[in-house]
């Protein structure tokens, strides 16, 4: 469980790297001038690095079960209010599928673009590039927000229960030596 902004910092870091190096292999994939081999790449890639993100970010489905039933109920209510379609659910290749098709203009652009020899594979390594770290650092950005929410959340709770507390123990009696 995250316990501070310095550490969902620093998985944000961590995540957006791996998402960069995933855009890279993306654009490299998308070099090579075989129509449809891009595609079934970037469906492959996502499929890895999503549920990778989720997991760092605490917000795989197994990881969200184990919660106690407010803090779950919380969570989900911060998937649903970011919109998010990949926080906290099991990545299937048809929702891959799906969030590729909506970005359906560059995905065609990049296919148009390899039948333009050299300059056309180089401009749908660019595009799937592109593509590929705009999605990844959206999903990164979600699942921030997701968790910030919940850290605060949980600052939240700790500091109302550290003054019922507080106030508890300023209305104990407290015990007078006896006078001799």
């Amino acid at each position: 469980m995250i316990e501070t902004k310095e550490e969902l910092e620093a998985i944000k870091k961590t995540c957006q790297a791996m998402v960069t190096k995933s855009a890279g292999l993306s654009a490299g994939t998308a070099i090579i001038p075989v129509p449809g081999l891009d595609i079934g790449s970037d469906v492959a890639i996502l499929m890895r690095i999503i549920p990778k993100i989720n997991s760092q970010f605490g917000l795989t489905p197994e990881q969200i079960d184990g919660l106690d039933t407010e803090s779950k109920l919380f969570v989900m209510t911060a998937i649903s209010n970011t919109g998010s379609k990949m926080a906290g659910k099991y990545i299937t290749q048809n929702l891959i599928v799906s969030l590729l098709s909506k970005m359906g203009v560059r995905v065609a652009a990049k296919g148009a673009s390899k039948f333009v020899p050299l300059i056309g594979s180089a401009v749908a390594g660019g595009i799937s590039f592109t593509a590929m770290k705009y999605m990844g650092n959206s999903h990164i950005d979600d699942c921030y927000r997701i968790a910030l929410a919940a850290l605060e959340h949980r600052q939240l709770e700790r500091a109302v229960e550290d003054d019922a507390v507080i106030e508890a123990d300023a209305y104990t009696p407290h015990q007078r030596p006896h006078s001799p």
